[in-house]
Parts: structure tokens; C-alpha cells; sequence
């Protein structure tokens, strides 16, 4: 790590930011996400403060870095990391499966209130399939495991235990985890990994054959089958989160190739695994139907790479999955490892960022993973934080959800506290989910500056607060706007605050509106 991290001198870092300066301005509606996974153990041995530090010093940093979604593991082997009367605490979180967290709290409530604190969305991460980790030994499972309460539903594959993708039952039992989920928690997403069918291991078959032979559903071969199972899972899933809340927006995260070219002559010029064919995860469909709403396929492999180059697959992705909004999942490890082709002194940072600007369908990124980017290896955090992600970001746009903006905001001044000066207004009414103000958007604008709302530079913050401490910048006049935004990230019409701010002997003034009321610190 700490290798990574000193691969490149000041001098290169400098060369990279002149190369980036020629680069297209900052985008103004972008998906930057990060990943937080608990299979790493890293909260394993770990108290309930020393946790919720560790996790309150990344959110900081990846605040910093202009991160503005988090999509937070809490399934990770039909288990929680959240209250649950459907299934047991996870053992990646208190080190026994079964055993709450001592002190107790609720990581994913804990984790919506801190992401929004920080103007970030919370995304709910679940494995939709997988009962018990390879590394999770059977004894250990807790009585009320799915594989305990209802081996019936599951299958065994190479040390692993899967909810089996063609009982409508299992389908049935994970959507209602679901369900408990996006009704108790204020996320603003729900997600689910790559991980469908098992991955295929040498030597190893599905146990589903005499289930295909008993429920072909009309399938003449047991593949297309199996691509159906998962299919109709994905489809009722979606069905079902919006269902209970029509807004949360429902995410997944494939493995970076759909198909080899050599299997299909619409696939992509790679030679690896794919989802397709060993997967059992027609993506493409899921995406063209509809079915979800976001599609993260991940692409961790470096440009250039023989097997499976990133330009050929961000290339092709953007081609065939456009019908709902792209995020290229990205790796930081390999992105600081790998030297840019055509820029040899330079890591892939820059190359793999001009990719996406060229790339007309990509609306965003997620970094695997976030502890990574909070670190800064590579250098990668603070790149994205000096330049590419400098400015706050709004979220893609999602018309199939809901097209219409909120009203204005009411009631916008400015006020004296014990802290300065701040900004405060009210929420805009709205009778519907759709026309209620969820966040709040801050532009600031100087003197002569004309007010444009797509300038993405203008943009100071995303706050789900009802007010914002202004920052003190001398000798300067300033107009101030402020927009709402809705669940899905509509945006409403703009209200205007001008503010002036000088110095009048040793106190600071600030002139506000027309009627240039003052507010004077004291002698």
C-alpha cells in the first residue's frame, strides 16, 4: 500500500495535473460512488466506537475527494449488519454470527445518518444469493440462518451455500428481506453485487439438474433456463423496492463482460469469464427492460490489458447499455499500479477519466474500494479532489422514476448566529413523493457573474440541511441561490440571496438585499 502510494514524484503529480487542466470543465450531474464491503473484515476484533471511527475518518476524507454516494455492504451471507428479524447479525461485524453488536448500534442506520450528515446518498449493498461464505465454517451458523430455518431453498457448491435461483421460493424470501430493508431505512439505493450463479470452479457442478428436469418452465436447455431463474429474481426485485418506495433507486453491479465476441459476434473483443454464459446474467436485458435503474459494470482491469482491455470494454458498455444510467465501477489499486500507455510517467488516472468524458452514456464512477480512495493510494483521493471532482455533484437525472421538479424553496434569508452569518429557508410543500424537497442545492455567483445554474463550478454544496453557514470572503459581493431537489434528483428553480462581505476597521460586515441591513461583529 505504502508502495503505492510513493510510485510517483511531485514533479509527475504536477505533469498530471497540467495534462488534466485541458480536460473537459466538471460535470455537473455525475455519480461518484465508493464501495464500503464488510468481507474484508475490517471491522473484525474492532470495538463499536473504534468501528464508527474508522468509518467516520474514510466519509470524511471521501467527502473531501467529492464522493457523493455510498453503497454500504449490509448482506453479505444471508446475514445484517442492521437490525433484522429475518435474518442474524453478520458475523463480519461482531465476529459471531447471531451475536449483536456490543455496544449496540445500527450500522445501517448509523451509516444513512452520517452519509447524509455529509450531502452523500446511502445505497444498501446486498449479495442476493450466497448463504454461507466459503469461509465461514457450517457449525458456526447461527440457528436462525436461511440454510438452518430452510436448507430446503439452498444448495451447496465448492464450500459455498446458495439460495438456489430457481425456487421461486428463495426469490420470494430475499425479496422480503429486501422489502423489511427499503421500508425501515431512509437509503436512497439498493444494490446488489455480481455475484448470481456461483463462479465457475474447475471440476465443480450446479446441483440443479433434477430441479430443471422437474420445472423447465418450457426451457429446452438448462442454461437458458438458469438465465431466466435470475432473470425473473431481478425483475421481481425491482417490482418490489418500488413498491414500498417508488424513489429508491435500484442498482446492480455485473462482472465487466457480458460476452466474448468469439461467443457472440455483438460481445466484446475480450477472452474472459462472462456473464452470459457463466453467469447465468443476461444484463443487457435487465437493462433494456428497465428492470433496474443503474447498471455498475465492473471494469477493474487496466488499459491495455490483453485479456480484457478497459478503452475495449467502457467502449462497448456505452454502446449496448444505455437505456438506463452507466457507472463504470473502477479499481484504484490497478488504476495506481498500471502506467498510461501513451503517457508512460503518468498512472491510468488521467487516461481512464478522458475515457469517460468521451464516453457520451457513462454518468458516473464507483471506486473499489473506499477505503482505498480515503487513503489516498496512488494518490488517486486527492487527484479527484484537486481537479476531477473538485466541485460538488448533482445525481444523474432518472425521467423514468419521476420527471417533475419541486417548487421553490421557501422563505430563504439570511440570519445572525453565534457561529457567523448562514443562509436558512424552509421546504417547499409538496402533497406527492415526487414533488417533496429531499436536498438542497447551494450556488454562489460574484459580482457581474451571470447566474447560470449550469455552471457546475457555481455549485458550494449538496446539504439534505435546511440552511448553510456561509464562508467569509473579504472584500467580495456575492449573489447566492438556492435550489431543492426531489428523491430522485430533480431540480427546482432557483432563490436569490445577495450578500456582500468588507471590512470596516477591525469588524466584519456583511450587506445583504436592497435594504443593506448590517450585521457588525463587536470591538
Amino acid at each position: 500500500m505504502k508502495k503505492l502510494k510513493t510510485i510517483f514524484t511531485v514533479a509527475v503529480m504536477v505533469a498530471l495535473l497540467l495534462q488534466a487542466g485541458t480536460m473537459k470543465a466538471q460535470n455537473k450531474r455525475e455519480f461518484r460512488g465508493v464501495w464500503i464491503q464488510c468481507v474484508n473484515g475490517q471491522y473484525l476484533g474492532k470495538t463499536t466506537e473504534q468501528i464508527q471511527n474508522m468509518l467516520s475518518s474514510q466519509l470524511d476524507e471521501l467527502q473531501k475527494d467529492g464522493v457523493n454516494a455510498v453503497i454500504f455492504q449490509v448482506r453479505a451471507e444471508c446475514d445484517a449488519l442492521y437490525e433484522s428479524k429475518l435474518e442474524p447479525w453478520s458475523r463480519y461485524l461482531t465476529g459471531k454470527q447471531g451475536k449483536a453488536p456490543s455496544p449496540y448500534w445500527d450500522p445501517l442506520q448509523w451509516m444513512v445518518e452520517q452519509c447524509h450528515r455529509r450531502g452523500m446518498e446511502l445505497h444498501a449493498w446486498i449479495n442476493p444469493y450466497r448463504a454461507k461464505h466459503g469461509g465461514t465454517p457450517m457449525g458456526q451458523l447461527a440457528s436462525s440462518s436461511v440454510v438452518v430455518q430452510h436448507p430446503e431453498l439452498c444448495f451447496s457448491y465448492d464450500n459455498l451455500v446458495l439460495l438456489n435461483p430457481g425456487l421461486q421460493e428463495a426469490a420470494d424470501y430475499t425479496c422480503r428481506v429486501a422489502a423489511d430493508i427499503v421500508s425501515r431505512y431512509d437509503i436512497d439505493g439498493f444494490h446488489i453485487d455480481d455475484y448470481f450463479y456461483p463462479y465457475p470452479v474447475a471440476g465443480k457442478q450446479i446441483p440443479d439438474q433434477q430441479l430443471y428436469q422437474r420445472m423447465n418452465h418450457g426451457f429446452s436447455n438448462i442454461q437458458d433456463w438458469r438465465r431466466d431463474n435470475v432473470s425473473r429474481f431481478v425483475k421481481q426485485l425491482g417490482e418490489t423496492i418500488h413498491a414500498v418506495k417508488p424513489w429508491v433507486k435500484f442498482g446492480v453491479s455485473p462482472f465487466g463482460i457480458y460476452r466474448n465476441k468469439r461467443n457472440d459476434p455483438n460481445g466484446s473483443l475480450t477472452n474472459g469469464l462472462q456473464n452470459y454464459d457463466d453467469l447465468y446474467a443476461d444484463v443487457l436485458l435487465w437493462v433494456n427492460n428497465g428492470w433496474v435503474d443503474y447498471n455498475v459494470p465492473q471494469l477493474y482491469w487496466e488499459i491495455g490489458n490483453r485479456a480484457a482491455d478497459y478503452k475495449t470494454l467502457i467502449t462497448w458498455w456505452n454502446k449496448h447499455a444505455s437505456a438506463r444510467p452507466l457507472y463504470i465501477g473502477e479499481d484504484i489499486e490497478r488504476t495506481a499500479k498500471y502506467a498510461d500507455p501513451d503517457n508512460p510517467k503518468s498512472h491510468q488516472l488521467p487516461a481512464k477519466h478522458r475515457l469517460h468524458q468521451q464516453m457520451p452514456n457513462v454518468k458516473g464512477t464507483v471506486l473499489w474500494y473506499a477505503k482505498t480512495a480515503a487513503d489516498n493510494v496512488g494518490n488517486i483521493g486527492h487527484t479527484l479532489r484537486d481537479y476531477y471532482w473538485r466541485t460538488p455533484a448533482l445525481p444523474p437525472l432518472m425521467p423514468f422514476l419521476d420527471d417533475k421538479a419541486p417548487k421553490k424553496v421557501k422563505g430563504l434569508k439570511l440570519v445572525w448566529t453565534e457561529n457567523g452569518p448562514q443562509l436558512t429557508w424552509k421546504a417547499p410543500k409538496g402533497k406527492k413523493w415526487g414533488d417533496v424537497a429531499n436536498r438542497y442545492v447551494i450556488y454562489r455567483f460574484e459580482k457581474g457573474e451571470k447566474v447560470d445554474l449550469s455552471n457546475a463550478s457555481s455549485i458550494l454544496k449538496v446539504t439534505y440541511d435546511e440552511f448553510f453557514k456561509l464562508p467569509y470572503v473579504k472584500d467580495k459581493r456575492f449573489t447566492y441561490l438556492v435550489t431543492a431537489l426531489d428523491r430522485v434528483g430533480n431540480e427546482s428553480k432557483g432563490k436569490k440571496k445577495a450578500v456582500s462581505f468588507y471590512k470596516i476597521c477591525c469588524c466584519h460586515c456583511i450587506v445583504y438585499n436592497k435594504r443593506h441591513l448590517v450585521f457588525m461583529c463587536k470591538l
